[in-house]
């Protein structure tokens, strides 16, 4: 057992962002283990991969005990195990898949978290930091459940926060933008598909499809993690991106009503009146 150097634990490290983020922890003298669902197969890494599926209670308990035995003790708290949906209408995805998107993008939090939190508690404190999404920010159209689930992560890590200060655990959300990962292309369809939507469809993932040509690599992701996890007084939200950044910007400075008509023309939206609608439903 190593005590000289702070233990981490990257959930989803297999690829992508939690693989960028663990890699850059080893670099910073990190002790790191990232879970999987399915632990170590494949590619050799500079880090260990323990079986977690954070869908799972008793795989969560089995990881985190696995992890103690092994170390003895648990830093920081990477929760970045999630996945997102192919843009579509709210109402194209079941309630089934809508469950299944918050099981893993917001349960899946809350599971980690409990089953750490107390070890950090007893250690005398340590970091939890979650990943959200500029989108639990700044939601967009026809990808409705997805910001819903990174919503909740705000919501949850901003109270979490207050409640573990007194504690000695500090708990921070990064919210990227668009970042070049096998994320969009791992996204689910949705299950109930209805052909009003399909023109619609094409053409917001036309333009979901330019942005991520134009995405940020999750390197620049994992830097800010890292900056979070060293901070003496960590921020509760850091934006991770450029894209992140402008959008938060927007947010905060633009008027409701341009943001509103920005997203809109971007994704070439039109608006319609209850009249017009009617109209467009009668017999010709």
């Amino acid at each position: 057992m190593t005590i000289n150097k702070p233990v981490a634990l990257v959930t989803g490290a297999s690829s992508g962002i939690g693989e960028a983020t663990a890699n850059r922890l080893v670099a910073a003298g990190y002790i790191v283990y990232g879970t999987s669902r399915k632990g170590a197969q494949g590619a050799q890494r500079n880090f260990p991969l323990l079986a977690l599926d954070v869908t799972d209670d008793s795989s969560v308990e089995a990881a985190i005990k696995e992890l103690l035995k092994l170390e003895g003790r648990i830093d920081l708290l990477v929760n970045n195990a999630g996945f997102g949906l192919a843009p579509a209408a709210a109402e194209e995805s079941s309630i089934e898949q809508a469950k299944a998107v918050f099981d893993t993008n917001f349960m899946g939090i809350l599971r980690t978290t409990r089953a750490v939190v107390p070890h950090m508690r007893h250690q005398g404190g340590g970091r939890i930091i979650n990943i959200g999404s500029i989108l639990g920010v700044v939601p967009v159209p026809y990808v409705a459940l997805y910001a819903a689930s990174k919503h909740a992560v705000e919501g949850y890590s901003e109270a979490l926060d207050h409640e573990l200060r007194t504690q000695g655990i500090r708990v921070t959300v990064i919210e990227p933008g668009y970042t070049k990962t096998r994320f969009e292309t791992n996204n689910l369809e949705a299950d109930a598909k209805l052909d009003l939507y399909q023109e619609v469809r094409t053409s917001v993932a036309k333009v979901v499809n330019t942005a991520m040509m134009n995405a940020d690599g999750p390197e620049v992701v994992a830097e800010v993690i890292l900056k979070a996890a060293r901070a003496e007084r960590p921020k509760l939200r850091y934006t991770a991106g450029k894209a992140a950044s402008q959008l938060q910007f927007m947010r905060r400075f633009a008027p409701a009503g341009f943001l509103d008509s920005a997203i809109r023309k971007t994704l070439k939206l039109e608006n319609k009146s209850p009249a017009q609608v009617r109209a467009s439903h009668q017999p010709g």
